[in-house]
């Protein structure tokens, strides 16, 4: 079955799966040094990859306020975000303004055009051979007086090192109006004496 992208355009639609059409992209990407991921593909690709930046953008960001209507398919549109490029000054305090519950804005489909962009250069949400692999360390020891050898190997980890599914520019662009979400728990491990 042939994908059907459906850009969400303020309204809520129940149907969506996209913050922005290949034409947006097409926009976005006229500005970009390094758009040739982007103009090389096939509208197909393009399409798949701005739904699939879509799917992570609403799997790994939490944005502020609450979703416009309760039927919408997408995290945008949104009422009571505030929006820091906005504002107004009453009694010399800033008092941020929301962003218009009828819009998606256009932070956010930049940001599905970058990430888009970046699904097309590899799969963010596959692990790359070697992430996460710190140090390795082979052994081979030759057993005196025996016709028999081992070899020991040992691996460490550190997560330090993963990359983000969400680029850090697509990060960047989205966090003035939410927060990416953390794996960690916040629980505290206890230690027994």
């Amino acid at each position: 079955m042939a994908l059907t992208l459906i850009k969400e355009d303020g309204t809520g639609k129940v149907d969506a799966n996209s913050y922005a059409t290949a034409a947006d992209g097409d926009a976005y990407h006229d500005g970009h040094l390094y758009a040739t991921a982007w103009t090389s593909a096939t509208q197909a690709r393009k399409e798949a990859a701005l739904v699939m930046a879509t799917r992570l953008i609403g799997s790994q960001f939490q944005f502020r306020g609450f979703r416009a209507h309760s039927e919408q398919a997408l995290q945008w549109p949104r009422t009571e975000c505030p929006d820091p490029d906005r504002g107004s000054v009453a009694w010399g305090v800033r008092a941020p303004e929301c962003v218009e519950p009828d819009v998606v804005p256009p932070a956010v489909v930049a940001a599905t055009c970058e990430l888009a962009r970046e699904l097309l250069i590899a799969d963010r949400t596959a692990t790359p051979p070697g992430e996460g692999i710190a140090a390795t360390q082979s052994s081979t020891a030759t057993h005196t007086g025996t016709s028999g050898s081992s070899s020991m190997s040992s691996t460490t980890y550190d997560k330090s090192d993963t990359r983000p599914v969400i680029s850090r520019v697509a990060q960047a662009m989205l966090a003035k109006y939410g927060a990416l979400v953390s794996a960690k728990s916040g629980a505290v491990a206890l230690v027994r004496a």
